[in-house]
């Protein structure tokens, strides 16, 4: 098996179960031609997404790193009428070029996006009563996972559920001795995961269009407004 291999049976997936449409493809065009990274998850991650919001009946949601917007569409489209997502967006550029294609999805009105620094932002949520969220999804700086994750249960109650991308970093995950800040990032995020007596948690090592990774599923079953 090999990366084109993956990447083939990803494209063919998105057509057999017709898992895009002319919106989502236009975020994607969009992000491009505005130069961002092309690191947006998988047509069928944003479908896994959008289910695993749909099955836990979100009303409520919050993203940690938005990009052009193309994960927070998925999100978005499963939520009910008065349901609302804030997403959090470091960059200024990443931001109005999400806004554009929230709009055209006709999301606008259903989803808030934030600028500036996620480790700011998050306790002014909190301040401000926004949670608690019943679905919390982070795809943020690698670095940063396990302070977004502790901010992220602080949000949250019994029965969310806080989704985290890329947590296998191309198999270099199991190297303690690396000096990649974004493996080193998700070494300590797993281990407060391991840790944390409040989620029932698991790993699910992830090939496709994207290469290797892996996502991190934790349901919350136990209060979390207790400081981290």
């Amino acid at each position: 098996m090999t990366d084109a291999r993956w990447t083939a049976v990803d494209q063919y997936l998105t057509e057999v179960l017709a898992l895009s449409d002319p919106v989502l493809e236009a975020a994607l065009t969009q992000a491009s031609a505005a130069g961002l990274p092309q690191i947006q998850v998988a047509p069928n991650q944003g479908m896994l997404l959008h289910l695993l919001a749909r099955a836990i009946g979100a009303r409520n949601m919050l993203e940690i790193g938005t990009l052009g917007g193309y994960s927070t569409i998925w999100l978005a489209r499963a939520l009910p009428p008065a349901g609302r997502l804030i997403t959090l967006e470091l960059e200024p550029r990443h931001a109005e070029v999400a806004r554009t294609n929230l709009a055209r999805a006709g999301l606008s009105e259903r989803v808030e996006v934030r600028v500036g620094p996620a480790l700011q932002s998050l306790p002014r949520l909190a301040e401000e009563g926004a949670g608690p969220f019943d679905l919390v999804f982070i795809d943020a700086d690698k670095p940063g996972t396990a302070d977004y994750f502790a901010w992220a249960l602080r949000l949250t109650r019994p029965g969310s559920l806080i989704i985290v991308d890329n947590v296998v970093r191309n198999g270099t995950v199991i190297d303690a001795d690396s000096s990649d800040p974004a493996v080193q990032g998700m070494r300590r995020f797993l281990e407060r995961l391991a840790a944390e007596p409040r989620v029932q948690a698991t790993v699910l090592q992830i090939v496709g269009s994207k290469g290797y990774d892996g996502l991190a599923l934790a349901l919350v079953t136990a209060e979390t407004n207790a400081t981290s």
